[in-house]
């Protein structure tokens, strides 16, 4: 391990047998931890190269259980967005791709701090079950073509590991580090095609353009490598998806989408039709207008609908919430929050309307936090949005009426007003492929 750690400092490629040792080693405990510190200290300083992360990204897939999901009929296509704030995309495409013929078998993780999970988004409906056996899992997804469930405990063991130590030793930040992260659980989620939702902007973990590119570009790379189809999409994330945060407010939003309502939130619309498409479009389905016409079509159908509702009903959880989302149960304290200044919202501070939310109740400070899954905002105001003095920009859900004002400053100041209406930034910036 010394000497592995000294080529690295050295900025010298690891080989494959190599990488292999450290990950083995480390995850078996052979390997101390004070090593492996080094190590990641030396890859955060020197860089990997695409063979060398491509190697990383394997060794951790192979570290524990992978799903094999060769007995789902048809190909089997998966998403992953590197997260945001009112970011549900994936209760749309899922269920838009399966009710296309497209096996879904979708691992998703839960939230923590600003950004909120998909699995705590579903358990907002009750009796919704989201830890199955393997067998359960596959089981679903061959009876009704989707599940979406929480990760498999012993799952890429290697990246829990490896993560818990980045988190300490500074070494968060390293694009090779996180493209092997996200993609090992990829790898090891078994599906044959992969597309990427890379979000940059202030509420993202890429603040910036450049390095959502650098970090797409890394994992479509190290998917290729690893003999999948894949692409990314560099989406925006410099203001909420949609206009709801919070999980049981935004499953609504999901059935308002999903029930093409003429209120639902043009941009979520168009996130989510485009990441589908191109899911298709890895698929084999035809040219991107081809697949985005199928997307419309299983929008404008039902199709999609039904099909998150029955995916609801098979996972446990009580469909008449879907059928009348009215059901869902609703905060205490409705609280409206006004603008104190006319004038263009120019710029909006996404993260700190994601810990808004949090402190409200509806995210986690800490793992192992209670939820309260009808806590959260929403948002009445874009980017660009033109505000008069006591317009409203956000209404506030709760039952913790203590941190009513603390949040309704937060809110306030999380919009820059300016007298001159701002450039629209796009949503997507553009495909990597």
């Amino acid at each position: 391990m010394y000497e592995i750690i000294t080529k690295k400092k050295q900025g010298v490629e690891l080989t494959t047998d190599e990488i292999n040792a450290v990950v083995n080693g480390f995850t078996t405990g052979e390997i101390p931890k004070y090593q492996m510190s080094a190590l990641l200290m030396a890859i955060c300083l020197k860089g990997m190269s695409t063979r060398e992360t491509t190697d990383l990204t394997m060794a951790m897939a192979n570290s524990g259980d992978q799903l094999d999901l060769s007995a789902l009929e048809g190909t089997t296509v998966d998403k992953h967005s590197t997260g945001g704030v009112g970011d549900k995309t994936t209760l749309i495409v899922a269920p838009i791709i399966a009710a296309l013929g497209l096996p879904v078998a979708k691992m998703s993780g839960r939230g923590l701090g600003h950004t909120g999970g998909t699995i705590d988004k579903l358990e907002a409906i009750p009796g919704f079950r989201t830890e199955f056996t393997t067998e359960e899992f596959l089981h679903i997804v061959q009876k009704h073509g989707l599940c979406i469930s929480g990760q498999s405990g012993n799952m890429v063991p290697a990246d829990k590991k490896i993560y818990a130590l980045r988190d300490v030793t500074a070494t968060v930040d390293s694009i090779p580090l996180i493209a092997a992260s996200i993609m090992s659980k990829k790898i090891a989620a078994g599906a044959k095609n992969i597309l990427l939702d890379v979000k940059t902007g202030n509420g993202a973990f890429m603040k910036n353009l450049r390095d959502a590119r650098e970090l797409a570009q890394a994992m479509v790379n190290i998917g290729k490598g690893c003999g999948r189809k894949t692409a990314a999409l560099v989406t925006d994330m410099s203001q909420p998806l949609g206009r709801a945060i919070g999980n049981s407010l935004e499953i609504r939003e999901v059935i308002d989408v999903l029930s093409s309502k003429k209120n639902a939130p043009q941009d979520l619309i168009e996130i989510c039709v485009a990441l589908a498409a191109n899911m298709l479009l890895l698929s084999g389905f035809g040219d991107i207008s081809v697949c985005m016409a199928m997307v419309e079509e299983a929008l404008q159908n039902g199709a999609a609908l039904e099909k998150f509702a029955e995916m609801v009903a098979a996972q446990g959880g009580d469909r008449k919430y879907i059928d009348v989302p009215s059901n869902f149960e609703q905060a205490k304290y409705i609280i409206d929050v006004c603008a104190e200044k006319s004038g263009y919202v120019c710029e909006i501070d996404t993260e700190g309307l994601g810990i808004a939310a949090m402190q409200l109740g509806a995210g986690r400070k800490q793992a192992g936090d209670t939820i309260d899954y009808s806590a959260g905002i929403i948002m009445h105001t874009k980017i660009g949005s033109c505000l008069e003095v006591g317009d409203v920009i956000a209404t506030m859900h709760t039952n913790m009426p203590e941190t009513l004002d603390i949040v309704t400053r937060k809110v306030i100041s999380s919009l820059k007003i300016a007298e001159v209406k701002p450039k629209i930034v796009p949503l997507i910036h553009e495909l990597i492929q």
